[in-house]
């Protein structure tokens, strides 16, 4: 009985990185219908399938087996660590889960609530800001809600009124309630986050970072030197996403050219290998090099690495996520990324560590690049780009000055920033 919820846990802790089912089970190597009977205690765990999902989630594996009480403790040590001004008396942790079960069960309730709902927060501000289908959405619920409102208030205020209009204004009333009500579905279902649901959206640059993803971000048809024809873009439902997935696939054909695989994987070796060492080595640029150790296979790499790409304006072109990476979607991200600081020195490369604040902390080795993407002609300025290679921090160097960031000012826990555009809606030190 004692390993008896480790599904549960996986389950949670899964939540907490903010993992879909599909990531975490492409990155543990299984399908996400197992994942999904393993997570609801179906299916028993162990051996190498359990170190690869502690792996993918960042913990140790006996976190996910462990009972009720070490649990707790893991749970209360991790509140302590993201409380803010608080000094916890981390050696009385085994203490107080042994003597109060249920105090500690409390708080780390809590505490996981608190993550979801800050999560939940940094999703839907980037949403209600940006995304055109949510804006539309809310439009017809709001107007739809102020129709009713307006028949309604004709029918109370007014006391003679003839049978076929009286007809008519109930009639419309019923319509406009049976609107909303499919409006607000709609809404609801759109909003939800579960992991069963697909994403409605349908913006054409989502669903061809929704269909490099399906491809593990590997295409051994032009690795093996073929045309970005021979790759089936039938998954694509829009022309317009079809024709971005076009431009993307020809600049990876154009790196696995310049830098073939079989001699990436001679030269890396399954080490975490330097940019600068093989842009010399394959006599590339260095937005080559970091487009292609992103798109490297897993096989090759000793880690997945995440990927951003964007423009002059900062507008994100293309975003490659990895666990425990996040940038919004939409825009308003944090400027202090060195993919946007990278703008202000094109053709010099950029290498900073970064640690990415907020209630998913973590650290990353970043190198960034700009470069000149089209120059019309004379006299007349370059169109510019830039590209970022997210890496985890493999060893900590005591020495090395780290870059904090945020997710956007809205929801970054930071007070003092001088990057700050406007207050956070935040309290507390979130």
């Amino acid at each position: 009985m004692r390993d008896a919820l480790t599904g549960s846990r996986i389950r949670e802790r899964r939540q907490i990185a903010g993992l879909k089912q599909a990531e975490l089970a492409r990155l543990a190597g299984i399908s996400a219908s197992y994942l999904n009977l393993i997570e609801h205690n179906r299916r028993r765990i162990g051996g190498k399938l359990l170190v690869d999902i502690a792996a993918a989630l960042s913990v140790e594996p006996s976190v996910l087996t462990r009972g009720i009480e070490a649990t707790l403790v893991s749970a209360l040590r991790e509140a302590a660590d993201d409380a803010v001004g608080q000094n916890a008396e981390l050696d009385s942790l085994e203490e107080f889960a042994g003597r109060f079960t249920g105090w500690a069960g409390v708080l780390a309730q809590m505490h996981r609530r608190v993550v979801s709902l800050e999560r939940n927060v940094e999703i839907l501000s980037d949403r209600l800001t940006h995304d055109p289908h949510l804006a539309a959405s809310m439009h017809e619920v709001l107007s739809t809600a102020a129709a009713i409102r307006s028949t309604a208030a004709i029918l109370a205020d007014t006391e003679d009124i003839e049978a076929e209009w009286r007809e008519r204004f109930h009639k419309n009333l019923h319509q406009d309630a049976e609107r909303l009500a499919d409006s607000s579905k709609a809404l609801v279902t759109f909003l939800d986050e579960s992991d069963a649901a697909v994403d409605p959206r349908g913006v054409p640059l989502e669903e061809v970072e929704a269909f490099f993803q399906a491809r593990d971000y590997s295409f051994t048809e032009l690795e093996e030197g073929g045309a970005t024809d021979a790759v089936d873009l039938s998954s694509l439902n829009t022309t317009a996403a079809q024709t971005l997935a076009r431009e993307m696939l020809e600049i990876y054909r154009a790196d696995a050219r310049a830098m073939p695989l079989d001699a990436v994987a001679a030269r890396v070796r399954g080490a975490q290998p330097d940019p600068v060492d093989l842009a010399h080595h394959f006599s590339v640029d260095m937005a080559t090099v970091l487009r292609r150790l992103a798109f490297l296979p897993e096989s090759v790499v000793s880690e997945p690495a995440g990927l951003v790409l964007c423009d002059a304006s900062g507008s994100i072109l293309f975003l490659k996520p990895t666990p425990g990476f996040a940038m919004p979607r939409h825009g308003e991200a944090c400027p202090l990324w060195p993919v946007f600081t990278a703008l202000n020195r094109p053709l010099v490369p950029v290498r900073k560590q970064v640690e990415q604040t907020g209630r998913a902390s973590a650290e990353f080795e970043c190198f960034a690049y700009a470069w000149p993407h089209a120059v019309p002609g004379y006299d007349q300025d370059p169109a510019y780009r830039s590209v970022m290679l997210v890496r985890p921090v493999q060893e900590q160097a005591g020495d090395a000055p780290v870059t904090q960031v945020g997710p956007n000012c809205r929801v970054c826990p930071r007070k003092e920033c001088t990057a700050r555009r406007e207050p956070s809606i935040l309290s507390e030190g979130f």
